[in-house]
C-alpha cells in the first residue's frame, strides 16, 4: 500500500496532485501591488514640508538672523502639532512617532517654548 492509498485501495482525498497543488497556489496568488508614490500619506507630504520649514529656519539663523530663523523653526513645530491633532493616525505618516496626545503635546510645547524665548530674550549690545 502507498502513501496515497486508502486501506481499501482508492486513492486519498485529502492529498491534493502535485496539478491541484499548483492550480491552487496559482489561483490564491495575489495581484502585484499597485506602484507605491512618496511620499505614501498625506501625513508624509506635510512631514516634507515642516522639514523644509524647519531648514529655512536654520539657514536664516545661520545667516545672522536668529530671531527670524527661531521663528520659523517655532512655527514649523506648532504647524506639526496642529497637524498631528487633526490627521487620523493611517494618514499621519511621520508625524505619528507615539501617542496622538504625547505628539501634540511635545510638538505643541516645544514650539511655544521657543517663541516664547525669541520674544522674552533682551536684545544685547554688540
Amino acid at each position: 500500500m502507498t502513501a496515497q492509498e486508502a486501506p481499501e485501495g482508492g486513492p486519498d482525498p485529502v492529498v491534493p496532485s502535485e496539478a491541484e497543488v499548483a492550480a491552487e497556489l496559482e489561483a490564491g496568488r495575489a495581484p502585484a501591488p499597485p506602484e507605491r508614490r512618496y511620499p505614501s500619506t498625506i501625513g508624509g507630504a506635510f512631514y516634507m514640508g515642516i522639514m523644509v520649514a524647519a531648514c529655512i529656519g536654520m539657514t536664516i539663523v545661520v545667516l545672522g538672523s536668529w530671531r527670524t530663523g527661531v521663528r520659523w523653526i517655532a512655527g514649523a513645530l506648532v504647524l506639526a502639532a496642529f497637524l498631528r491633532l487633526v490627521l487620523p493616525r493611517r494618514d499621519a505618516g511621520m508625524l505619528a512617532a507615539r501617542h496622538r496626545i504625547f505628539d501634540v503635546l511635545f510638538l505643541g510645547s516645544l514650539g511655544g517654548l521657543l517663541l516664547f524665548l525669541v520674544q522674552t530674550i533682551p536684545d544685547q549690545p554688540l
